[in-house]
């Protein structure tokens, strides 16, 4: 029997690889054959991430890059190119959170948190679809959040980003079915990564325990999500055997959307 999920020969990029979901996402990818370049604004981590990588017997290479920054994204991606001849995969991971809501969320915070979650996602989308129609063939997974579909307090800038992340991926599905491209996304609840451990660390100096039950018991499932479980979605949505797929977001959430009704 052929074996599922196989990734050999296929380059696939991965933003914000150098810690919690993106990391995951990167070693599973590397450990189904794929040749993985690890995105992330911390070169060093990246790096670290790329060396586990290749220790483990897998195919990586880190690239500092700040999706921000346009000029920047564009240089990577021409330089994957120049290395690989292709562009598989593309996980639009990266991003960053803010607390806050409608009227105390200062014009910077807004605009911090647009650059990079929206703004970011658009400059790797630019970057490699063109890459994916000369192929005529290409998978993009975004990650979204349950932000982007139910209310939650005070993420006012987050849950805007995310509903952009998450429209993006519709239109990108529509847009380039002729191509072969398929576009879908991911929203997590509450995942269990180092960003949280110093979230509550840095807020919640002296309660780390109560808040982190609290938080773990948001989700009606009882617990955080494992940066793997997600990791797990992302290999079957980016693998041939998901060809049927595209245009969808993907809750998973312990069942915080549907259940917490």
């Amino acid at each position: 029997m052929t074996p599922l999920f196989n990734f050999s020969n296929k380059t696939a990029l991965v933003t914000g690889a150098g810690s919690g979901i993106g990391k995951s996402i990167a070693i599973t990818f590397a450990q189904y054959g794929a040749t993985v370049f690890i995105l992330d604004i911390d070169a060093k981590q990246a790096q670290e991430v790329a060396d586990q990588i290749i220790r483990q017997g897998g195919k990586a290479v880190a690239l500092g890059c700040n999706i921000a920054q346009q000029e920047e994204v564009d240089n990577v991606f021409e330089q994957i190119i120049k290395t690989t001849g292709r562009i598989d995969i593309l996980v639009n991971n990266a991003g960053i959170a803010h607390i806050g809501n409608a009227d105390n969320t200062t014009a910077a915070d807004f605009e911090r948190v647009f650059q990079v979650n929206v703004k970011g996602v658009y400059h790797c989308l630019h970057a490699a679809i063109p890459y994916m129609k000369v192929q005529k063939e290409g998978v993009i997974l975004n990650m979204a959040s349950v932000a982007a579909s139910v209310g939650i307090a005070d993420r006012f800038a987050y849950s805007m980003s995310k509903g952009a992340v998450a429209s993006m991926m519709l239109s990108v599905a529509k847009d380039y079915l002729p191509f072969n491209i398929r576009c879908n996304s991911i929203s997590p609840a509450r995942v269990h990564t180092p960003f949280v451990d110093g979230f509550i660390a840095k807020n919640y100096a002296g309660k780390e325990i109560e808040i982190f039950e609290k938080l773990s018991k948001s989700q009606p499932i009882g617990r955080m999500g494992k940066p793997e479980e997600v990791a797990a979605l992302a290999l079957f949505l980016c693998s041939d055997e998901a060809g049927f797929i595209t245009g969808t977001d993907y809750p998973i959430d312990g069942g915080f959307i549907s259940l917490n009704n």
